[in-house]
């Protein structure tokens, strides 16, 4: 949704309302985020302004039922699904097993589309990361590799700076898995290899079967690798970990991958795999979106900050939070020992 003029006006003095300045901030920030209208209405319920809420509320569901058809449309190297319509998990599927799935151009374009319009449908609660046969992702395809390096200017500094925006845009693609509100969970087997590593370090929770391996190949190219391996397997594995596969190149076994950290769960075979992932993602689907969004957000804001500017940021967060309907409905179902009904965002 676009905010501007009397839209960004009225967001700002719902916030500002609220008589805290930090709030203000917050919400000057969620402004440029993917998330703004949800917590524009979020933060218009508790200032009394119910015609507001219902209105932006419409343009929701109006963004909802486009990016349902959208989905069904199709793509040409994804498939997405919703095995059960009664289950809020969808299912993004790297869809080129014949390669690999190793991704193409059109893979790193239709990617950041495909999460956006899961990011829209309140039908989606949860993801599930995979790949179509018998291996998960071998990486970049070589033979597009060539032409996403490949420049056309005979000018060194015009070239490098194309090649750096080509390369900018590339990893905006693999970001776009962690910016997703939605949990991402990767089901991880085969081979796991430069580029697979990339997109699962960007998931929310990785899970695997015994076959699968993973590597950071792009040593072995003569290339650092440039799109998150570098920047997110630290926090993930440990720098020493991180360091080992990177600058050797060396295949990881499910084992040892879950021993570092870099998966959290092994599963015995590829249907165990796939029942397991579905059993869990079916649990986030049952956890407020609310508080699955603020949690994936503050974690993610948290990686960069210090301990204290950490708790600084969640209790600005919470602030404004922690006025959801959610939060009463949980408390609520608490108290009636029964399942809590959440609000669908």
């Amino acid at each position: 949704m676009n905010y501007c003029g009397h839209q960004k006006e009225l967001f700002l003095i719902l916030a500002s309302a609220h008589d805290d300045p930090n709030i203000y901030l917050l919400a000057e920030t969620l402004l440029t985020s993917a998330q703004g209208s949800e917590y524009f209405i979020l933060l218009s319920r508790t200032t009394g302004t119910e015609t507001l809420r219902i209105a932006m509320a419409d343009d929701e569901i109006e963004a909802a039922e486009a990016a349902a058809a959208e989905l069904k449309r199709g793509f040409e190297t994804l498939e997405v699904t919703q095995p059960d319509p009664s289950v809020p998990v969808y299912f993004l599927y790297l869809n080129r097993p014949a390669h690999r799935n190793a991704l193409t151009p059109a893979s790193f374009a239709e990617l950041p589309r495909a999460l956006a319009l899961l990011d829209r449908l309140p039908s989606a609660r949860a993801i599930v990361l995979t790949g179509r046969g018998p291996h998960f992702c071998a990486g970049i395809d070589l033979s597009s590799l060539a032409s996403l390096a490949s420049v056309p200017s005979d000018d060194r500094a015009v070239a490098s700076e194309l090649l750096r925006r080509r390369i900018l845009a590339l990893q905006s693609a693999i970001s776009a898995v962690e910016r997703c509100r939605k949990p991402v969970v990767a089901a991880i087997h085969g081979a796991c290899i430069g580029g697979g590593v990339d997109l699962v370090a960007a998931c929310d929770i990785r899970c695997c079967d015994e076959g699968a391996y993973f590597a950071v190949k792009e040593i072995d190219l003569a290339l650092a690798a440039d799109l998150g391996s570098l920047q997110r397997l630290p926090a993930i594995v440990g720098y020493g970990n991180a360091t080992d596969m990177a600058l050797t190149g060396r295949r990881v076994a499910a084992e040892e991958a879950k021993a570092m950290g870099l998966v959290t769960r092994v599963f015995p075979s590829s249907a165990a795999l796939a029942a397991g992932v579905t059993d869990l993602a079916r649990g986030l689907a049952e956890k407020s979106t609310v508080a699955m969004t603020g949690t994936k957000a503050v974690m993610l804001r948290s990686r960069d900050l210090t301990v204290e500017q950490g708790l600084e940021h969640v209790a600005t967060w919470n602030a404004a939070m922690l006025m959801s309907r959610d939060l009463e409905e949980a408390v609520r179902a608490q108290i009636e020992k029964r399942k809590p009904k959440f609000s669908r965002l």
